[in-house]
């Protein structure tokens, strides 16, 4: 029901309670809390009151307890403001925005103490991450039930529209489908720097449109609604519509005569604009000028009211920055701060005492009534524990012959659904148009393809079709556009599904290799919010030697030295593939669990060099040292000479060039790192800087087998270099550190000097 009058007006004095206590929450930060380092604190009360009606027309009209919301970043006070009046966020917080142990700069799911949806802050990240959120809900209810409905709301700032990870969300195929999406776009027209000169919203308008999308537009309210309607109002609208936004910005700081000199401007209407406006006292002029949709509640209760659920929505609801505030309009206002006596100002319009800046509602009033229902209607029930996902450690399989590790993962895949059926109804894949070529077409034939509804396969009868494009609600395969950010996007919300809603999944990402550092930043922040995955990256290093420069990747060996919540693993052989594969799936859909990345390789290895132990013990203690981090697999006789420490596809040369100085005379023990992380992480417990387990570390590299060493990695080679102060032995550090060539392997490997010649030379140089 559209709301009246007198809801309109309670909804206006909550509104103006909001962004007071917005804009106290970051004067007090800054302003009273102690600082004694004098480092700013930070904050945006501009930002934060240009969202104040949009927010409190959401939440006290429209959100439903299984509705979704990511807040824009710098909005994060209006957040904690709302939160504070349904009660959901101790008074004690209030004081402790950018504190440590208090609020967060910016929305956090896993940091703030007030239930927040998303966590925000990274620009276009958190506004795509309810699309994500949508499908991974539309996904566990397909699969599970009870993930039941609602809407995901993106409250996002107009320069977060200049993000490519928006438009790449917004064109994927899968998204035209979810009704339940609907972004409020807050079009103040300014960015951090200036007032943006054209911000082109109909331009904006029609991209939209042409994905798909309903678009909503609330422009203005009911002020100047009503003026427009009066003889000389037409011509005020066309005035408003076509001057640039720094005219109209400038506007809001004229004093009223300065107002009704500039408003009209020099053209043939501005006789009659000026008739208009003549009769209008100062306060209702300076009032009108302001008067946008997105600080009207009526024109946006009206615009949430006509969401079409049958496809994404989006609302540009035009807004000023700093509304109500004295630094409103001004293109410098991004990180103001209101004066002591500006802040007076606004508490007493608001009605409050800055000496009592947190004072509620009083008892029974409107507001605090208001307050009450909202906070009962949107009360949600706890989340269900998740159930466990039992995973054997070892599937029992011997891998013969020749094999790859990026063959391995979709092998491994298809092993763990016959071995552990009820864990891999868990199991959900999801690649960026890269299926086929990264070794995981045999898993879709057979979990298929995830869909909404089914659809017919048309190539099913095909017989030179290998891979079935079998779409169904029961299938385990979920296929994105060419965008790596997308894949990671979606990744973190699958990885997020056990805290949302009690359904853990176990979400697996395919990528090229190279790529990785494109998607890292999206999937960075989807472990800082919560989400758990595993993501696989394949052909890498130089190893797919023919690609040349054009598809190589020297840094992603070391990605699991640096990023938080993550364990990288880059095994050498299959059968480590399978055991990494199944340890990672394990940390996932729990709290304290770890995301993880798989470094594969395209390069055929003889799986013997493996020397696979055949007693059950032995073969689980190779196991356990692959999953922690290393192992040896070649041990020589006495003292060793020199230690050769390889990681994935190098072994290979790694081993043959122990052959060759064992036939010279030396001793050569060859380490495989699976993980350099975990070993990082192991040195460092040893030096009691870490919590890690530091036990791998004296089992692979013992003081008294202390020798120089040679390291080698398809990758840079800082990679591994840190392991020669384990037991600070000289060292020689091999890798890559130059863009590629196309060519043979043996002719890139020595050009990048990381063939067997290139670890003998090393390793004999160390040894004299």
């Amino acid at each position: 029901m559209p709301v009246g009058a007198d809801r309109a007006e309670l909804l206006d004095s909550v509104e103006r309670r909001v962004r007071w206590l917005s804009t106290a929450i970051i004067d007090h930060a800054n302003r009273v809390r102690p600082n004694p380092t004098g480092l700013k604190v930070g904050g945006h009360q501009a930002s934060s009151a240009s969202m104040t009606a949009i927010m409190t027309t959401l939440w006290f009209e429209h959100l439903c307890p299984e509705d979704r919301v990511s807040v824009k970043p710098h909005a994060s006070p209006v957040l904690h403001a709302i939160k504070y009046l349904l009660g959901e966020l101790d008074p004690s917080y209030l004081t402790r925005l950018r504190e440590f142990g208090g609020l967060q700069s910016y929305p956090s799911r896993s940091k703030d103490p007030d239930g927040v949806d998303y966590s925000t802050g990274s620009v276009g990240i958190g506004a795509t991450a309810p699309v994500w959120g949508a499908l991974a809900r539309r996904y566990v209810d397909s699969h599970f039930g009870g993930a039941g409905g609602g809407r995901q709301y993106s409250l996002l700032g107009d320069a977060e529209l200049d993000e490519g990870a928006v438009w790449e969300a917004i064109i994927d195929p899968l998204v035209a489908e979810l009704g339940e999406v609907v972004w409020i776009v807050d079009l103040n027209r300014q960015s951090l720097d200036r007032v943006v000169p054209n911000m082109g919203t109909p331009r904006l308008e029609g991209m939209f449109a042409a994905a798909g999308w309903q678009v909503l537009t609330v422009k203005y309210g009911a002020r100047l609604t009503g003026l427009f309607e009066q003889p000389g109002g037409e011509a005020l609208r066309r005035r408003i519509d076509e001057m640039t936004n720094p005219e109209y910005q400038r506007l809001l700081r004229c004093t009223p005569p300065e107002l009704r000199d500039r408003l009209p401007g020099a053209g043939p209407d501005s006789g009659g604009i000026a008739a208009l406006i003549k009769p209008l006292p100062d306060d209702e002029l300076t009032a009108a000028i302001r008067n946008l949709g997105g600080h009207d509640v009526r024109a946006l209760d009206e615009a949430l009211g006509a969401i079409d659920d049958t496809r994404p929505t989006v609302i540009f609801a035009y807004t000023v920055k700093g509304h109500g505030l004295a630094t409103e309009g001004h293109p410098q206002n991004h990180s103001a701060l209101l004066t002591g006596t500006q802040l007076a100002d606004l508490a007493a319009r608001v009605g409050v005492s800055p000496d009592d800046p947190w004072a509620g509602f009083a008892p029974g009033s409107a507001e605090a009534v208001a307050c009450e229902q909202t906070a009962a209607r949107l009360r949600r029930p706890p989340v269900p524990a998740a159930p466990a996902c039992d995973l054997p450690a070892d599937l029992g399989r011997t891998p013969k012959g020749t094999a790859t590790t990026q063959a391995a993962l979709g092998r491994a895949l298809l092993d763990v659904s016959r071995a552990a059926p009820e864990a891999a109804e868990r199991i959900v894949t999801l690649s960026p148009d890269v299926s086929s070529t990264t070794n995981i077409a045999g898993w879709i034939n057979k979990a298929g393809v995830w869909a909404p509804a089914e659809r017919r396969d048309w190539f099913g009868d095909d017989s030179e079709t290998l891979l079935h494009w079998r779409e169904r609600p029961e299938g385990r395969h979920l296929e994105l556009g060419i965008s790596e950010v997308n894949l990671v996007g979606a990744l973190g919300e699958f990885g997020a599904t056990w805290s949302r809603w009690g359904q853990p999944l176990i979400p697996v990402g395919v990528l090229y290799d190279p790529f990785i550092e494109r998607a890292l930043e999206p999937w960075s922040f989807g472990m800082y919010a919560g989400g758990q995955s595993i993501l696989a990256g394949t052909p890498s290093g130089v190893t797919l030697a023919p690609e040349g420069g054009a598809h190589q990747s020297i840094t992603t060996a070391s990605i699991g030295l640096e990023q938080p919540e993550l364990i990288a693993y880059e095994p050498a052989f299959a059968l480590e593939t399978e055991w990494v594969l199944l340890a990672a799936m394990a940390q996932l859909g729990r709290p304290g669990g770890r995301s993880a990345y798989l470094r594969l390789s395209t390069r055929p290895v003889d799986q013997t060099l493996a020397a696979i132990p055949e007693d059950p013990a032995a073969r689980e203690r190779r196991r356990r040292h692959v999953v922690a981090g290393a192992y040896t697999l070649r041990r020589s006789a006495g003292t060793p000479t020199v230690t050769i420490c390889a990681m994935g596809a190098m072994v290979t040369e790694a081993l043959a060039a122990a052959g060759r100085l064992e036939a010279q005379g030396h001793r050569p023990d060859v380490i495989v790192v699976t993980s350099a992380g975990l070993l990082f992480d192991a040195l460092q417990a040893r030096r009691g800087l870490s919590p890690a387990p530091e036990w791998i570390l004296g089992t692979v590299l013992p003081a008294e087998r202390s020798a120089p060493m040679v390291t080698v990695l398809d990758g840079h080679p800082h990679t591994l270099a840190f392991l020669a102060g384990v037991n600070r032995v000289p060292a020689a550090h091999l890798g890559v550190t130059r863009f590629g060539q196309s060519g043979d392997l043996d002719s890139v490997y020595r050009w990048h000097g990381i063939d067997a010649d290139s670890v003998v030379g090393a390793a004999l140089d160390l040894a004299d």
